[in-house]
C-alpha cells in the first residue's frame, strides 16, 4: 500500500456536516425538532424509495406483463375479475393492485374495484413504453449481482438483444424485434428533437441508423420539402419501405443498405442525423463515424444528435443512474455529456456546435455541428 492508497479525511464544512448527520444522536435529534423533523421525514422516505426501487420495478413489470393497464383502460374492474383473466390467485393479484395504488399508477374505486390513475393512462398512451418495460427482464437479470457487474464480471445478456451494436448479422425474427422496439421507442425521441432543433433549411436528410424509419417519418410530416434517405444494416433498412409507403413518402424517400463500420457513408445530403446512435458505440467507434459524417457532409453541411445523455458535471438520473447503466450492459457503449459530444465534433473538424435546451432529458438531448465552409 502506498500514500495514494490511503483514504482522504473529508475536511472543511462538508465533511463536518456528513459526519453530523451520519450520527445516530443528530438524527434521533432532528427527527424530534420541529424545524427538522420535515427534512428528515422526507430524506428518510427518499432513502427507503432507493431500498424499494426494485420491488417498485417489479410491480411495474408484472402488471405490464399481465396487460393491466390496458385492460383497466377499457373498463374499472375488481381483484377477483382481474386474477381470472391473468391466472393470479386472488389474494396476490389484490397485492399487486394495492401495490399500483400506492405507485400511483393505480387508483382504488367503489365497491373494490380498480381503475388507471393519470399516470397508469401516460404509462398504455406512451408510445414504446409497455414494450421497453417487457424487456427489461433482459437487464434485470443482467443486474442481478450488481457487485459482479461493476466489476465487470458479468457477461451480459443485452448485448445479445441488440447484436447490431457489434455490425453483425441478424436472423430475421431478430431484426423485426429490433425494428419494432426502436421504431416505438423513437416516436417521442422525434417529437423532442423536432422541438429542439430547426430542420427548416435542410433540403436532404440522411438518418444513420435510421431502423424502420419512425424518425424520418415524423421529420417529413413536419417538413414537406425535405428529401429523406435511410441508411442503416441490410436487415433493417428494408422494414422502412413499408412505413414510407403507408406515410405516402414513398416518393420523398430513399432507402440505403450498408453499415458504417464498413465503409463510407452516402453523400448528397445536406444534413446527417445521428438518433440514439453514439451511446450504442465505443469513443474509437463514434470517432470513426463522426470523421465519416464530416467527410459525406458538404461545406455548410449540418450535423443532428439526439440521444439521452449524462448530465456531465452534474449527474442527473436519466442519463446517469439508467442510461449509463443500460449501456454498460450492452458492453459496447457509454452514456455520453453533452459536453463530451461536443468535443468529440470539434475533433472530427465540426464548428458552431451547440446543445439547445432538453425539455425531457429522459426521452432526448440534442447537439448539433456544422462543417465549415471553407
Amino acid at each position: 500500500m502506498t500514500l495514494a492508497d490511503l483514504p482522504v479525511p473529508v475536511q472543511g464544512w462538508r465533511g463536518w456536516q456528513s459526519r453530523l448527520i451520519a450520527s445516530r444522536k443528530f438524527q434521533k435529534w432532528a427527527a424530534a425538532f420541529p424545524l427538522t423533523r420535515r427534512l428528515v421525514r422526507r430524506e428518510g422516505e427518499a432513502l427507503f424509495d432507493l431500498l424499494a426501487g426494485f420491488c417498485h420495478s417489479q410491480i411495474l413489470m408484472a402488471l405490464v406483463t399481465l396487460d393491466i393497464p390496458a385492460m383497466l383502460l377499457e373498463a374499472d374492474c375488481d381483484a377477483p375479475t382481474l386474477a381470472r383473466r391473468c391466472h393470479v390467485p386472488p389474494e396476490r393479484m389484490e397485492v399487486l393492485l394495492r401495490a399500483a395504488v400506492a405507485l400511483k399508477v393505480l387508483k382504488a374505486k367503489r365497491a373494490g374495484r380498480y381503475g388507471l390513475s393519470r399516470r397508469g393512462a401516460a404509462l398504455v398512451g406512451v408510445p414504446g413504453l409497455s414494450q421497453m418495460i417487457r424487456h427489461h427482464d433482459v437487464l434485470y437479470r443482467d443486474l442481478a449481482d450488481p457487485v459482479a457487474f461493476f466489476r465487470g464480471e458479468v457477461e451480459t445478456e443485452l448485448a445479445d438483444f441488440w447484436p447490431y451494436v457489434f455490425g453483425g448479422g441478424m436472423a430475421p425474427e431478430v431484426a423485426a424485434t429490433y425494428s419494432d422496439l426502436m421504431a416505438q421507442s423513437q416516436i417521442l425521441v422525434a417529437e423532442d428533437t423536432l422541438r429542439a432543433v430547426d430542420f427548416g433549411a435542410i433540403t436532404t436528410l440522411l438518418d444513420v441508423g435510421g431502423g424502420s424509419g419512425a424518425f424520418l417519418e415524423a421529420v417529413g410530416a413536419a417538413h414537406h420539402g425535405i428529401a429523406l434517405r435511410l441508411f442503416d444494416l441490410p436487415q433493417v433498412a428494408p422494414s422502412a419501405k413499408a412505413r414510407f409507403v403507408r406515410a405516402g413518402l414513398a416518393a420523398r424517400a430513399t432507402l440505403v443498405s450498408g453499415s458504417f463500420r464498413d465503409g463510407p457513408l452516402p453523400e448528397g445530403a445536406d444534413a446527417i442525423s445521428l438518433v440514439r446512435v453514439l451511446y450504442d458505440h465505443s469513443d474509437a467507434t463514434v470517432i470513426d463515424l463522426l470523421t465519416k459524417c464530416f467527410a459525406a457532409l458538404p461545406a455548410g453541411g449540418r450535423l443532428i444528435i439526439s440521444e439521452p445523455m449524462s448530465g456531465g458535471d452534474a449527474p442527473e438520473r436519466a442519463g446517469d443512474a439508467y442510461f449509463a447503466l443500460y449501456t454498460m450492459a450492452m458492453r459496447t457503449g457509454k452514456a455520453r455529456s453533452a459536453a463530451q459530444i461536443t468535443q468529440m465534433c470539434r475533433d472530427a473538424g465540426f464548428e458552431a456546435i451547440c446543445a439547445p435546451k432538453s425539455r425531457r432529458p429522459f426521452v432526448t438531448s440534442c447537439v448539433t455541428a456544422r462543417k465549415p465552409f471553407s
